[in-house]
């Protein structure tokens, strides 16, 4: 019988309790059935990888919990035991954030596909060679104000013809039906997306239908029709490619507390430090873009997506002018906008798209 030195012994000493070790020894055999099962269904080496790991975690507590009491005199603990709880939190830290990954991902390619079913809902304009400004409008449970929006449409525009594109986000009520029952391109999302990503379905209609002039307003009929031509108006003559517009230029009768209006006017100076623009108004969605330059703009926020455009517009070297607009009262409903976690939404948005 070979002897073992009491040295070895001492460093490696197994558990105690047998049971206790053949549970982790049958623990790491499952981990380790579980990762190949997963590969062999789905491919997935991440998952593979990470079953490979716990098991081995597993067993050395279960065989060699010695290294443990190595490594704990190492970083002067008291015990093996602290240690294998760091780790064991740590491992933890580490699956959780992997979760949250995987669950972005998945939503992300879940709102592609969203998106990708909507663009194919519409239908191809009937003459592609006329000069046309496309008006984006994401509407969410907007059933009894975008009918009125798009009946004030005018046909055309700077001899450009108008053409509506209406993006019902998800919404639960008559808002598809009502804009049905005007001349537009209605496009459905099975699921909100948010305000970003319904102008996202919107952008990529206009794009494919080859628009000259892109143009993105509300459904709630804050937005007035009448200025459409002095929006446009740069961007057809030649002077600008992304012209916003800007109720502290114009008038302002949305009826925004105190609170409200101080946060827009503190994001636009963030906004203007970041980017040296010379803007007014950061959170107006009114706003005209040249069609031909809307690829350039790498836009992935959903829900907060004007600074996103401002500052994708600056980084791309579009012409960015602004003109006066009246911003009106909603006509009904309420507004979708929360308070402090739409402060906070805008904020992320803005200092994500500067530095990426």
């Amino acid at each position: 019988m070979a002897v073992v030195p009491d040295g070895a012994a001492a460093a490696l000493p197994g558990l105690d309790n047998e049971a206790l070790t053949l549970l982790f020894v049958a623990l790491a055999v499952v981990a380790v059935l579980w990762g190949f099962d997963r590969y062999r269904r789905t491919f997935s080496k991440s998952e593979f990888g990470l079953a490979l790991a716990l098991a081995v975690g597993l067993l050395t507590v279960g065989l060699a919990p010695g290294l443990y009491g190595a490594l704990a005199a190492a970083f002067n603990l008291e015990s093996r035991f602290l240690l294998i709880q760091i780790f064991v939190n740590a491992t933890f830290l580490f699956l959780i954030l992997y979760l949250v990954s995987r669950i972005g991902s998945t939503r992300a390619v879940v709102s592609e596909l969203t998106r990708e079913l909507a663009v194919e809902q519409a239908p191809l304009d009937g003459d592609p060679d006329r000069r046309t400004v496309y008006v984006v409008i994401p509407a969410y449970n907007e059933a009894d104000t975008v009918g009125d929006v798009l009946a004030s449409l005018p046909e055309t525009v700077r001899d450009h013809a108008v053409r509506a594109v209406v993006v019902s986000d998800g919404s639960d009520d008559r808002t598809r039906r009502a804009a049905e029952a005007h001349d537009a391109i209605v496009v459905e999302h099975p699921l909100n997306q948010g305000q970003g990503g319904a102008l996202k379905t919107g952008f990529e209609i206009a794009r494919e239908h080859g628009a000259d002039v892109v143009v993105t307003m509300d459904a709630d009929g804050q937005h007035p029709v009448d200025q459409l031509d002095a929006l446009v108006a740069p961007v057809v003559d030649g002077e600008a490619d992304y012209v916003m517009g800007s109720r502290y230029r114009g008038r302002d009768r949305s009826g925004n507390s105190v609170t409200r209006r101080g946060g827009i006017r503190a994001f636009t100076w963030l906004i203007n430090r970041l980017t040296r623009a010379d803007i007014t108004d950061c959170t107006n969605g009114y706003r005209a873009i040249r069609g031909d330059r809307l690829g350039e703009l790498t836009l992935t926020e959903e829900r907060f997506s004007a600074p996103e455009l401002i500052i994708e517009a600056r980084k791309n070297g579009l012409r960015i002018q602004e003109v006066p607009v009246t911003i009106r009262e909603r006509e009904a409903g309420e507004t979708k906008k929360p308070g402090l976690g739409y402060a906070v939404g805008l904020a992320r948005t803005i200092v994500v798209t500067w530095i990426r």
